[in-house]
């Protein structure tokens, strides 16, 4: 099965998105947005395209992985 941890933190950090911190237990990681006003949580071992996909809506990105 394909893991989409990578590819979600590629596309938030060519769009000027930076790491904030982990997340509580170590099982994510907190992302910020470029002007600071939003954040978004990327799951380790990310195994749907599904999920993947709505962090990258929730980032207010129209890039998909596939």
């Amino acid at each position: 099965m394909k893991d989409f941890t990578k590819p979600v933190k590629d596309v938030l950090s060519k769009n000027g998105w930076s790491f904030l911190r982990q997340g509580g237990r170590g099982s994510h990681e907190i992302w910020q947005s470029p002007d600071g006003s939003s954040t978004v949580t990327v799951n380790y071992n990310m195994k749907s395209r599904h999920t993947a996909n709505k962090i990258l809506t929730k980032a207010g990105m129209s890039e998909r992985l596939r």
